[in-house]
């Protein structure tokens, strides 16, 4: 069983009663786990995992996939901040997209997930400014090797950047 800190970053029904959560990890990258019944109504996980959630975790790896089984979770923040206004959950949805875009499922990125982390932390606190969007934006192609290229060196390398950020700076211009 492997022990961590993370952040869920993605959530996804799985058949009736499960979910598949994806989660940013300092030590671990992006780890996705499939929470059997956790979407029962008594379920040990009930409360515990929602976007944005900072979480102790405990999961079996699996051996023949990259999608492994959670067991346990324990709630360190909740980020309660990021559901103050429409355009704080944006940016975090932004950050988090724009993290998953640039980074490889299960390769440990310290710098990156302790961003995103910082970036999060931020958002709970404060309503973004374009400043802050890009300054997120160029740390993040500064930690890719991209240097000052920023957001136009991430399209290139990746192809895309994600879809949220047209509306998150048409929302914060207005802000």
């Amino acid at each position: 069983m492997e022990k961590t800190h993370g952040t869920v970053i993605q959530l996804h029904p799985y058949q009736e009663t499960s979910l598949i959560v994806q989660w940013s990890s300092l030590d671990h990258g992006l780890i996705r786990t499939v929470a059997k019944g956790a979407r029962r109504p008594k379920s040990g996980f009930a409360g515990k995992l929602d976007l944005f959630f900072k979480l102790e975790l405990a999961y079996i790896p699996s051996r023949s996939s990259t999608l492994h089984t959670l067991c346990e979770v324990g709630l360190m923040d909740p980020r309660e901040g990021l559901r103050s206004t429409y355009v704080q959950t944006l940016a975090a949805s932004y950050f988090c997209k724009l993290i998953v875009t640039v980074a490889e499922e299960g390769t440990p990125l310290l710098e990156l997930a302790g961003l995103l982390e910082r970036g999060l932390d931020y958002l709970a606190e404060q309503v973004p400014t374009p400043k802050a969007i890009h300054y997120f934006e160029k740390q993040t192609a500064s930690m890719l090797g991209l240097g000052d290229r920023g957001l136009e060196g991430i399209g290139a390398l990746y192809g895309r950047i994600p879809s949220l950020r047209k509306e998150l700076l048409q929302k914060v211009a207005r802000c």
